[in-house]
C-alpha cells in the first residue's frame, strides 16, 4: 500500500473544483473558516484510503468525502453546487503529482440540515484508484 499521492490527489482535486465553470464563485475549502462560514461554499473532507496494490505495483484506494455548506433557505442552492461537484469529479481524468489515477467515481451522497435547520450540508463520495 502507499499513501503517497494523498497530498497530490487532494491538490489535483482543488485544482478542478476551483477552475470547473459552474463552480465559478463558490469557494472551496480544505478547512471550515473561522466562525463556521457563510454563504454556500465547498469543503474538502475525509478520506478513507485502502491498499489497491497488486502484482504490477503500489496502489491505493481513497475514499474522499466532498461537501457543500450553505446557509442559503432550501436544499436548491446546495444541490445546484453539488451536481456541479459530482459533474466535475465523475470520471475525471486528473494528472497527480504523485502517482497516477486510474479512475475517480461517484459513490453516494447524503443531504441533511445542521444547526436547527439553519444550515444545509451534502456530503458527496467519490472513489478515487491511483497506482504509484
Amino acid at each position: 500500500m502507499s499513501y503517497a499521492s494523498a497530498a497530490a490527489l487532494q491538490a489535483a482535486v482543488f485544482q478542478r473544483l476551483t477552475g470547473w465553470p459552474d463552480l465559478a464563485g463558490v469557494a472551496v475549502l480544505d478547512a471550515i473558516p473561522a466562525g463556521g462560514g457563510a454563504g454556500t461554499f465547498v469543503l474538502l473532507g475525509p478520506e478513507e484510503v485502502r491498499d489497491a496494490s497488486d502484482r504490477t505495483g503500489d496502489g491505493a484506494e481513497h475514499r474522499l468525502v466532498v461537501s457543500v455548506i450553505s446557509d442559503a433557505a432550501g436544499f436548491l442552492a446546495a444541490k445546484t453546487v453539488a451536481v456541479a461537484v459530482s459533474d466535475a469529479l465523475s470520471g475525471a481524468a486528473l494528472t497527480l503529482a504523485v502517482g497516477r489515477l486510474v479512475g475517480m467515481e461517484f459513490q453516494k451522497a447524503m443531504a441533511r440540515r445542521l444547526e436547527d435547520g439553519e444550515v444545509r450540508r451534502i456530503d458527496l463520495t467519490f472513489r478515487a484508484r491511483v497506482e504509484v
